[in-house]
């Protein structure tokens, strides 16, 4: 804490202003995980107890990982915004938000009833899937060159 303190008589104001709103912004996604969790947490309990609903039921399967996979882009979410707070780094992470789309994407992938979609929706996800993933790839391939020169 005592080092926190320093540093912070060393920020500018705007860095000071950034530093406030990414503490606000991640107390306000840790309190929606927070109620995100909890409804995970008892429609896992409705599903599996007391409607007794078969888990690898597609749909159940659908429903509980779709659940689960917005709780962990919301977690990754606050994760990159603390990250501004602990290690000073700039507000915006091109990498971070493209892996959080990448996270995004998978749980659509997830929670997607293939039977029921054009088969062009689907090209353009998987197309989407892919560009994130070589736009991911040339950014961690930036920064290793960055981190040799």
């Amino acid at each position: 804490m005592e080092k926190w303190c320093k540093e912070w008589h060393t920020l500018t104001f705007y860095q000071k202003f950034e530093q406030v709103v990414a503490w606000i912004l991640t107390f306000t996604i840790a309190l929606i995980i927070l109620i995100s969790l909890y409804d995970l947490l008892l429609q896992t309990f409705l599903i599996l107890f007391k409607l007794r609903l078969n888990p690898l039921e597609h749909k159940v399967f659908q429903t509980l990982f779709g659940m689960f996979m917005t709780v962990l882009i919301a977690l990754e979410f606050k994760h990159s915004i603390l990250k501004v707070t602990v290690h000073k780094e700039g507000i915006v992470q091109v990498k971070t938000v493209v892996l959080i789309a990448l996270l995004a994407l998978t749980r659509k992938f997830i929670i997607l009833d293939f039977k029921g979609e054009p088969a062009l929706k689907i090209f353009a996800l998987a197309f989407s899937v892919l560009a994130l993933g070589i736009i991911y790839w040339l950014l961690r391939e930036q920064a290793f060159r960055y981190k040799e020169d």
